[in-house]
């Protein structure tokens, strides 16, 4: 009898395949949860160190990790059911690590406002960060207090304005860019050095010459760039005076800081408004946004929505949609921006607080508002944030451009059969658009 060996198990067996006796178990369906589930511990992990890092921890977090984990292994867990229960899991304990994230911000940082941040570039020396890691941001600034070095923000930087303690920091003079997959030109055309503090950043092309002036904090690592260790940007700081100086531009100002304890503060206006019939829809538009044919969906969406919606948007997807002038609803004299800038992806917590709260006020579930959420797909933080929702038993999702390449048609079809998640490529925004407002 020949020996067959399994790619998937690295065992060998007389004669027949493992997959035909049951020992590894790789069913199609089995594996496409095991890849989602690990895809959601990917980002709710990324979650959990930048929380780590402003000192919260949760031991009940870390043992689910461990556990979930654990079951992805060879010949532990080939259930259906089950794999789908522990995936739903991890989106329930990603959102207590969204809420320790923003515990922790708000405890070092202040309580969020909204704020006016100065697109462009003052003139002088200047430093450009990107990523999400606050706390890295934080620390390069106090080490340029004082000096004539300027510090600008980058992509999913962006919501650091809305921060008090960050917002109001001398060194802190504005943001410079887009979303992240537009970097290679926009640090390209940055004239000083650059700091990756997360994930979401893009190995240079031969062609780009801002390799010498890239840096990057932790786990975060480009060949040819210098890792920083520990906290300590002083060899940053030196190649800023080293490069040429910023150039005074201004290209705009935009209003961020929608964090949900500003709208929750609005909750009175927000509950007249529906019963005036001034506000009838909210929409949540938001996620990663990417380079691939399809994303214009997003911004032909938001600018359809009609003018008594409010958007609330999240995540670098935002920057799809906040180029538009959406104008405002007026409630009793009172104006709320139709656009609300809620800040990074991991504040999708606090989206899904305003939900909570606006069904209380209605005494209603958060699935008889008339809320529609809008995913664009998708990177690992962003299915840590899917799951939470799944696991919140919110339906109705839709997410795109395209549909998830690790999810199966029949794990799919679980997904739409218990919570009724739509996939954008089916229709036009139009089409979608209309069907959210019958």
């Amino acid at each position: 009898m020949s020996l067959m060996h399994c790619d998937q198990c690295e065992q060998t067996f007389r004669g027949v395949a493992c997959t035909d006796v049951g020992v590894c178990g790789k069913d199609p369906n089995v594996e496409s949860l095991q890849k989602t589930l690990l895809y959601g511990l990917k980002g709710m992990a990324a979650y959990a160190h930048h929380a780590r890092r402003l000192g919260k921890t949760d031991e009940a977090v870390s043992a689910f990790m461990e556990e979930a984990l654990f079951s992805t292994m060879t010949n532990v867990n080939f259930d259906l059911e089950h794999m789908l229960a522990l995936t739903l899991k991890c989106g329930e304990m990603n959102l207590r690590v969204m809420q320790m994230l923003n515990d922790g911000h708000v405890e070092k940082f202040g309580q969020p406002a909204p704020a006016t941040v100065r697109l462009g570039t003052k003139a002088g020396p200047g430093i450009l960060v990107t990523g999400h890691d606050l706390v890295d941001l934080f620390v390069l600034l106090e080490q340029v207090r004082g000096t004539d070095v300027m510090v600008y923000t980058h992509g999913e930087m962006l919501p650091a304005h809305m921060y008090p303690v960050l917002h109001g920091h001398p060194n802190l003079a504005g943001h410079f860019g887009g979303p992240w997959q537009k970097q290679r030109m926009e640090f390209e055309a940055f004239p000083g050095p650059i700091v990756g503090t997360t994930n979401c950043v893009l190995v240079p092309r031969d062609s780009n010459t801002y390799l010498p002036r890239f840096f990057t904090t932790r786990v975060v690592g480009v060949p040819g760039a210098k890792n920083i260790e520990g906290d300590d940007f002083s060899e940053v700081i030196a190649c800023a005076r080293r490069c040429k100086p910023c150039q005074e531009s201004h290209d705009g100002d935009y209003t961020l800081g929608f964090h949900h304890s500003v709208i929750l503060g609005l909750a009175d206006k927000i509950v007249e408004g529906v019963k005036s019939g001034a506000l009838r829809h909210f929409f949540v538009i938001g996620g990663c946004d990417g380079a691939e044919p399809g994303r214009n969906y997003y911004s032909e969406f938001a600018k359809g929505t009609p003018p008594d919606s409010v958007i609330l948007t999240l995540g670098c997807g935002k920057y799809r949609i906040n180029a538009f002038d959406y104008g405002s609803v007026k409630i009793n004299g009172t104006e709320i921006p139709r656009l609300l800038d809620m800040g990074q992806c991991n504040d999708a917590y606090g989206a899904i607080q305003v939900a909570v709260a606006l069904a209380q006020a209605f005494n209603c579930g958060v699935n008889d508002l008339p809320l529609h959420i809008v995913l664009s797909w998708f990177e690992q933080k962003a299915v840590a944030v899917f799951l939470t929702l799944l696991s919140l038993g919110v339906k109705g999702i839709r997410i795109g451009p395209a549909a998830p390449a690790w999810i199966t048609p029949n794990v799919m079809k679980v997904l739409q059969d218990k919570f009724d998640v739509k996939l954008v490529a089916t229709a036009t925004p139009a089409e979608d658009l209309a069907a959210c407002l019958a």
